[in-house]
């Protein structure tokens, strides 16, 4: 139980005999205590907040994590685990008088499982590395977020990622089968199993999102699916973004469930294009990026049906993706908005939020009513068909 009025606890560690303590078990290329070498781990992607740790470690092996884990308990030292650092919700942002436990020498492939269709990977394992491995299996990973080819597998974890396939493949919560954790007191279990249900309470979709106050994942076993033997893209183009937004609501109300479904309006096109070369549309108010997957037949049906429902929504133009160059060049495109923001305003501050489909005009309008108030730019690209703006 917490006392909500309870004041924050107050920590005074000597540093001194933290770094002893520490020295007895982890080499020394293992622990930081430099100003310089902490900088790079004062924040994560979301660098509006940044502060110091007393120290890092980079451990090799559970055991050191274990070990670390009971000499910051013992000396009541706050500890935050890290992965690579690109989540934008602090997850991953220090404690001034803890340790960051970095997790990044953690990232051996252990096992891939064709028959089972799953993979067990170390925490530091690269989200799109394990995609790769699975390709000559003919499997993949699904959860992709837009950092994917740098974020791992514990920090989605941690943070419960999701990505531009998330509307019809799930979270990382629907796609985590296993985890191995290490609790602040040491002691080491695993929750879940590699069967397809395991008993007992579902303490896996407790972990998974915790941002790791409940544990430090060691191992993940994840689920892999097959790959589609076909993929395409529609793009349709608005005049008017409450009118994709409107859109959004249709393609769901229709029932159609898209393999992705994500929006992006003028300001975010913008950024993009000149960055990418994705191939939008540089004069509509808004895109819409549906993809459809599976056989052909499938595929074919499915887009003919989304054609037809963004057409009485009032898309100005469609355009479906010829070849799977051109389709992963519109994915890249969405993939790279945060850089191509960067690029052009390298201060600027990414909000996250999520919104009942049908009020996503509503919400549309209602931001670019605030651009106007407060003189402020806003480029607007999210998960539509799940309503994460």
């Amino acid at each position: 139980m917490i006392a909500m009025n309870a004041p924050d606890p107050v920590f005074t560690t000597d540093l001194d005999i933290l770094t002893r303590r520490l020295r007895l078990f982890l080499p020394a290329h293992c622990l930081l205590v430099g100003e310089e070498d902490l900088r790079p781990y004062e924040c994560d992607g979301l660098t509006a907040y940044r502060e110091l740790p007393l120290a890092v470690c980079l451990p090799e092996t559970e055991v050191q994590v274990i070990d670390i884990l009971r000499t910051c308990h013992s000396l009541g030292v706050p500890v935050v685990a890290r992965g690579a650092g690109t989540g934008l919700s602090g997850g991953a942002m220090p404690h001034a008088q803890g340790v960051v436990l970095s997790l990044a020498r953690f990232n051996k492939i252990l096992r891939v499982d064709r028959a089972a269709r799953l993979a067990v990977v170390q925490p530091g394992v690269r989200n799109l590395a394990v995609s790769e491995a699975a390709a000559p299996f003919g499997l993949y990973y699904a959860p992709d977020p837009s950092s994917q080819i740098a974020c791992t597998l514990g920090g989605n974890v941690a943070e419960n990622s999701g990505g531009v396939h998330c509307l019809k493949y799930g979270l990382t919560v629907h796609n985590v089968l296993r985890i191995r954790v290490v609790s602040i007191e040491g002691e080491v279990f695993e929750i879940g199993s590699e069967a397809p249900d395991a008993p007992g309470y579902d303490l896996l979709a407790l972990m998974i999102g915790s941002e790791g106050m409940l544990g430090v994942v060691t191992e993940v076993t994840v689920k892999l699916v097959p790959k589609p033997e076909l993929a395409q893209v529609v793009m349709a183009s608005f005049a008017d973004v409450a009118k994709a937004g409107d859109a959004v609501a249709a393609i769901i109300a229709a029932g159609i469930i898209p393999a992705g479904l994500e929006m992006m309006d003028r300001a975010a096109t913008a950024a993009v294009e000149p960055f990418v070369k994705a191939g939008y549309d540089m004069n509509a108010e808004a895109i819409l990026l549906c993809e459809s997957d599976g056989t052909p037949e499938e595929v074919a049906e499915e887009i003919a049906r989304v054609a037809e429902v963004l057409n009485a929504a009032g898309a100005s133009e469609i355009r479906v993706s010829l070849s799977e160059a051109e389709r992963l060049r519109f994915w890249a495109g969405r993939k790279a908005a945060f850089p191509a923001v960067g690029r052009i305003t390298p201060d600027y501050y990414c909000m996250d939020g999520t919104i009942p489909r049908k009020r996503l005009a509503e919400m549309l309008s209602a931001i670019a009513e605030m651009e106007r108030k407060y003189g402020l730019r806003c480029a607007n690209v999210f998960h539509a068909g799940d309503g994460n703006l």
